[in-house]
């Protein structure tokens, strides 16, 4: 009988330390190989941290809320098998180590081993159900633990656990930095499905008969149609949340719009295949932005609040003001008649290309970006004190407010992407925000950055720099103003573009040319075309 400790592991980016948010175990808990132990919040995202063995829990070391080192343990597992050779933490120093014994201390919570249970093969957490009818190939079954019990006569001694030595099954689903699968995700869309939005779109505009041949004809063996595929993903989620069950919405719209306290059967869809889109919810509450302003409150009967200056809201402080007292901005701005962007912006999303993409305004600033830095690579630098470094790849970043801050994902070698990748990956990372999951890795390494202002209302403004970078550029709301065309004025849709920049690096005139270049794109986006 092994009895393990689990140390805070470094999740990436070498973080010192973390915030124990929620545990999702109690002690006397059996666990599996990859099940989900805790919840931590870095000073960059949330993440849920699997256990890299089975067992029964027989103490949780740290409190919720307690702020822990890397390195510290944090949970006791007591397992039947023995923990796999060599199995030793990097301590603070660099070096393993075996722990030899267990500290107590007053607010430590544990319980005394368990009496020895009969050996069990490691659970398997089992896969999520499809929700397609298509048969799905088994997955591998999970290899039985095979290293020797300990003598009967040893006591148990508590043992740190390397997390990149053990839980490496392949059928695994959890992955952290270091330990779990390497598995790759499937992929989010089923092959054909493009097609069949495409042509469940055209069928909708004949009779109803007609549609459903036009369907079934479009889809291969073992595919559903888009419109299908949304409703069987959508129905369970609707029945357990009491929304209507008849109209056609993916999960995360479903969520958008019970957060927004919006019927869903109350809003007009334009989706291709008949479906609800998140544009469509957001439209119908008259509201600028998921995150603010949802509802308005009532004062309450406390007059003031203390907040703790920890996680994410510290690594904001600390990266923008380390950013405006040490590199001297410079910003410019410009007035886009983007007339033309919003025309092709309606092109794409009638699209059969772009079926079930969501394609916005940001994906030509994006392209309009990565096109201007090709033209102006000084803007794609970094500042080292001893020399300017000038990147030959654009990973850009996206800011985005989330319910615990802003934070900056980058899209990794953006400038290899077509127009659908790059809408494809907005649309991952905009979800993977919203969702509380953005990795360190996703947002290390970003060369030059967009704020998108423009959907809380505002004309434009003046960003700070992330840290590392030279350039940001802020897009600001396009709505129809006054314009002069040929001699008259007319009604057009326009916006202000806004860029900060590191004077250190970027001289005026590359900063203007820069501007000028993104402002061009979207007053012609046929530019892209170079």
């Amino acid at each position: 009988m092994a009895v393990a400790e689990f140390p805070l592991p470094d999740v990436g980016e070498g973080l010192t330390e973390a915030e124990i948010v929620q545990w999702r175990v109690a002690i006397g808990d059996e666990i599996a190989v990859d099940q989900v132990l805790v919840e931590i919040e870095t000073a960059k995202s949330l993440v849920e941290l699997p256990s890299p063995f089975s067992g029964t829990v027989t103490g949780l070391l740290v409190s919720e809320g307690d702020t822990v080192e890397v390195g510290k343990p944090i949970i006791r597992v007591e397992s039947d098998a023995q923990v796999a050779s060599g199995a030793a933490v990097a301590g603070p120093g660099g070096a393993a180590h075996v722990a030899q014994s267990v500290p107590t201390s007053p607010d430590v919570t544990a319980t005394p081993p368990a009496p020895a249970a009969p050996a069990a093969p490691v659970a398997q957490t089992p896969a999520a159900p499809a929700p397609v009818s298509a048969p799905t190939p088994p997955r591998a079954a999970a290899a039985p633990a095979t290293a020797p019990a300990q003598p009967a006569a040893a006591p148990a001694q508590p043992v740190a656990v390397d997390a990149s030595v053990v839980g490496t099954d392949e059928s695994s689903g959890a992955v952290l930095v270091g330990y779990g699968s390497a598995t790759s995700s499937p992929s989010r869309r089923k092959p054909g499905a493009r097609r069949a939005a495409a042509l469940a779109a055209e069928a909708s505009r004949a009779s109803s008969a007609d549609a459903a041949a036009a369907a079934e004809a479009a889809t291969d063996p073992g595919e559903e149609t888009t419109a299908e595929a949304i409703s069987a993903q959508g129905s369970g989620s609707a029945r357990k949340h009491g929304v209507a069950t008849n109209v056609l919405a993916k999960p995360p719209i479903r969520k958008l719009a019970k957060d927004l306290g919006v019927e869903l059967s109350e809003i007009v869809a334009t989706g291709l295949a008949g479906e609800v889109t998140r544009d469509d919810v957001i439209r119908h509450a008259k509201q600028a932005s998921v995150f603010r302003n949802i509802e308005t409150p009532e004062w309450g009967d406390v007059r003031s609040e203390t907040i703790p200056v920890k996680g994410v809201r510290k690594a904001i402080a600390t990266a923008m003001t380390t950013s405006a007292f040490t590199a001297p901005h410079v910003s410019l701005f410009v007035d886009v008649d983007a007339t033309r962007t919003m025309e092709f912006v309606k092109r794409l999303k009638s699209s059969p290309t772009f079926a079930g993409v969501k394609v916005s305004p940001l994906l030509l600033v994006a392209k309009a970006v990565i096109w201007a830095v090709r033209r102006n690579r000084s803007v794609n630098s970094t500042w080292t004190d001893r020399e300017i470094i000038v990147h030959h790849f654009v990973n850009l970043g996206i800011a985005a407010a989330t319910p615990r801050g802003l934070i900056v994902p980058n899209i990794k070698d953006a400038q290899d992407m077509s127009l659908l990748e790059l809408a494809q990956a907005l649309e991952q990372l905009t979800l993977t925000a919203r969702d509380g999951k953005t990795t360190p890795a996703q947002m290390a390494n970003g060369t030059v950055s967009i704020t998108n202002i423009g959907v809380f209302g505002m004309d434009t403004g003046t960003p700070i720099l992330n840290p590392g970078e030279v350039a940001i550029v802020a897009m600001g709301t396009i709505k129809p103003k006054p314009w002069v065309v040929d001699g008259e004025v007319r009604s057009r849709m326009v916006t202000t573009i806004g860029a900060s920049f590191d004077h250190r690096v970027v001289d005026g005139d590359v900063a203007s040319r820069f501007v000028h270049d993104v402002a061009s794109v979207l007053e012609e986006p046929a530019l892209l075309l170079d």
